[in-house]
């Protein structure tokens, strides 16, 4: 099954070109959910989580949507996550896979967690970490995309997650590979300029796709689906709701209903 969302869904910018000018926060994961099906959970990567709002959230939404969440920048980035950050995120998540609403967990890795032995070790301590979760692995480093990669994420029953990104030298090309049961697939937009050089995070996905290179995407997306379980699609180019209009451009494609 394919599952076509966004890369979170509550921003200030999306009243107006999608949300209602009178919705309040509270009302959009609602009206999302009319469109998507999915949505992949980013503020955790900036908070870990607690129960309480996963449990809110999955109570606003109807039987067969689901959430990925994306892991704590301790867990990815800094790497210095404590026992106790992880049973709080465990805890929170649990609520969501109790409830049937648990697609996956993403782990999405910076451009400085270099390929070597000492970063494959620590992916495999952080399997063990959630080892009763789907989980999938997003890097940014062009390096990792090799053979011993692609086996240890096979071997552990991680998702590689395929990206389309800026053709920017260092970063990983839109190859579509499945390693697990469930497939992933991460939409950043192709703004080679801003990529490195911008003032505000939010200028790197400044970018709308033209539905011709979306189209350059949809047999891949075909064939992942074919190969897994669950394949998400998620898009990341969230600036002035771009990321609404290609996830739906994305789903008229794929012959997906609204």
């Amino acid at each position: 099954m394919i599952y076509v969302g966004t890369s979170g869904y509550s921003y200030k910018d999306w009243v107006g070109p999608f949300y209602p000018e009178d919705a309040k926060a509270g009302d959009m994961l609602g009206i999302y959910s009319g469109s998507f099906d999915f949505t992949e959970i980013n503020s955790t990567y900036y908070k870990i989580p607690n129960a309480f709002m996963f449990y809110n959230m999955q109570k606003k939404t109807g039987d067969g949507f689901v959430f990925t969440v994306k892991l704590h920048q301790s867990m990815t980035h800094a790497r210095d996550a404590r026992d106790k950050d992880y049973e709080d995120f465990l805890g929170a998540v649990e609520v969501l896979k109790q409830a049937g609403k648990l697609g996956c967990l993403v782990s999405q890795f910076p451009y400085s967690f270099h390929f070597n032995k000492e970063n494959m070790d620590y992916i495999l301590g952080l399997r063990e970490r959630f080892a009763d979760f789907d989980m999938v692995v997003e890097f940014r480093n062009n390096k990792w995309a090799n053979d011993r990669t692609m086996e240890l994420l096979r071997s552990n029953d991680l998702g590689y997650v395929c990206v389309d990104e800026p053709s920017v030298a260092g970063l990983l090309d839109r190859s579509a590979i499945g390693t697990s049961k469930v497939a992933y697939v991460r939409f950043h937009g192709r703004n080679d300029e801003k990529w490195w050089d911008h003032k505000e995070a939010y200028e790197r996905y400044d970018y709308l796709y033209k539905e011709s290179e979306l189209e350059q995407w949809k047999g891949k997306i075909l064939e992942l689906e074919k190969q897994s379980e669950k394949c998400f699609v998620s898009f990341n180019n969230h600036f002035r709701a771009q990321a609404v209009i290609n996830g739906i451009m994305l789903k008229r494609l794929l012959g997906i209903a609204e």
